[in-house]
């Protein structure tokens, strides 16, 4: 197999493929094997179908050979993250609460990328119920990062970033309900995006997260993010919360630049100090905002701290799924997510009332700064990729200001924010840079990021995920 082959972009596939110089059989195969081998050493997979996704691949060849792909994503491997559904297969969450039952239908994201054309080769990890920002479970173990296996790829969505960061696929599904795409995607040095609450249709709900979870995808480029929405934005009647229909083509408008846009940068975003890596880091983006022709000014943290006001909404939330759970599977819990949902069971109607009036205030006074700034540039997260023993929500590494401070506002707000590579720590791990745009500006979003991308100088393979999965 070519070395560059596990890292051709779906922007370049579709060339490829429409002049038969790659087929979707061939390409896909070889993702299948890459995956296979590197599965027992980063641990991304839940279920991989060689069968399916050959037979699904041999489908698409016949759809280029004729010049009828049915969209330019045609015959791309992808897989699902396991909080979703693809029918036939078992949606286990991480957890033993779950059994190996089919579900009946594909989530609406999921068909979206049937409908496209693209090939499902299997299910990414997730933490139990997607609680938090790194990727371990009961059920299915430590996923690690390519980058170095002893750190962790991030979470929720860290079976899908250790997937696009070691080359299996050029992108892969996840979703962000409170910083799952943004945070994952910063510790493997990916692109991104959590899109506009609702521009991707939410089916079925998830019980924890339905009010502030966005479908996305984890990318190695801005051109592979954009059409991947391309292919799954727009409404859908069974989800009441989604956006009206947006006649956007989302690659169109990328290479317009920023110039003459206002940034505020925010290194502190909530009152959150952020290791000193990563400030320098951040600030260094800021300046080759500047170098692209926009004024960036520091503008203090912006927001109050976000646990006083928030926490009731999600430990709440835990409380009520862990009240489904029969009780003789509790010892079988992730004790992290136990402790934060027994926790949850004292939170009053009135704790959750005040903390859905101070979202309406967040939501409120992020949309009047954006009515002065274009764009906002923040961290991801407060440190780069931590070690995988790391226990997330204890003393040592809390949520609130370890775990999703800078990502999980644009949650609550729904507005749409990505995480772009920025750099390197001293110790080889990817840093990602926060860029935040106006509610439901999805296309400013992805021009922002497409001109960072054309400076930053960030291309794939890079040389330490190559020199780390050589090792192997």
């Amino acid at each position: 197999m070519s070395a560059a082959l596990p890292w051709i972009p779906a922007s370049d596939l579709s060339r490829r493929y429409a002049r038969r110089e790659l087929s979707p059989v061939e390409f896909v195969r070889e993702a299948l094997k890459r995956g296979e081998r590197l599965q027992p050493h980063l641990n991304f997979f839940v279920l991989l179908d060689s069968k399916q996704a050959s037979e699904a691949a041999k489908e698409s060849e016949a759809r280029w050979h004729r010049g009828e792909p049915l969209s330019p994503l045609d015959g791309v491997p992808i897989t699902i993250k396991d909080t979703t559904n693809v029918k036939g297969w078992p949606t286990r969450y991480g957890t033993h609460a779950t059994d190996e039952s089919p579900v009946a239908e594909d989530a609406a994201v999921t068909a979206r990328f049937v409908a496209a054309g693209m090939v499902i080769i299997g299910k990414s990890t997730t933490p139990e119920f997607g609680w938090k920002a790194l990727t371990d479970s009961p059920l299915q173990g430590i996923t690690r990062n390519p980058w170095n296996l002893a750190h962790s790829p991030g979470g929720s969505s860290g079976g899908a970033s250790s997937l696009t960061a070691a080359g299996v696929c050029p992108f892969n599904h996840g979703n962000d309900g409170g910083g799952s795409i943004r945070i994952p995607a910063a510790h493997t040095g990916l692109v991104g995006l959590k899109p506009s609450y609702g521009r991707i249709p939410q089916y079925p709900a998830d019980s924890m997260f339905a009010d502030v979870v966005s479908q996305g995808v984890l990318a190695r480029s801005v051109l592979d993010t954009a059409m991947a929405l391309n292919a799954t934005a727009g409404p859908d009647p069974r989800d009441f919360r989604a956006l009206p229909a947006e006649p956007r083509d989302y690659t169109v408008g990328l290479e317009a630049g920023v110039r003459g846009w206002k940034i505020g940068l925010s290194l502190d975003f909530g009152e959150v100090k952020a290791d000193p890596e990563v400030r320098a880091i951040v600030a260094q983006a800021a300046r080759r905002f500047e170098e692209l022709g926009a004024h960036v000014e520091e503008v203090g943290p912006l927001i109050a701290p976000l646990q006083p006001q928030f926490e009731a909404l999600w430990i709440g939330s835990f409380a009520t799924r862990f009240a489904q759970i029969p009780t003789q599977l509790h010892g079988k819990l992730d004790p992290g997510f136990r402790a934060a949902a027994e926790k949850g069971r004292a939170i009053t109607l009135v704790d959750y009332a005040r903390s859905h009036e101070a979202r309406s205030k967040l939501a409120r006074d992020m949309a009047l700064i954006h009515q002065k700034y274009d764009l906002l540039l923040a961290p991801v997260a407060p440190t780069a990729a931590p070690p995988v023993e790391t226990l997330y929500n204890s003393e040592a590494f809390p949520r609130w200001t370890k775990g999703a401070p800078f990502t999980l506002p644009c949650n609550l707000t729904g507005q749409p924010a990505a995480s772009m590579p920025a750099g390197l720590t001293k110790a080889g791990l990817p840093v990602g840079i926060q860029l935040i745009g106006p509610p439901r500006a999805d296309h400013l979003v992805l021009q922002a990021m497409r001109a960072y991308e054309s400076v930053a100088g960030w291309t794939w393979p890079q040389a330490k995920v190559s020199e780390s999965l050589a090792k192997l």
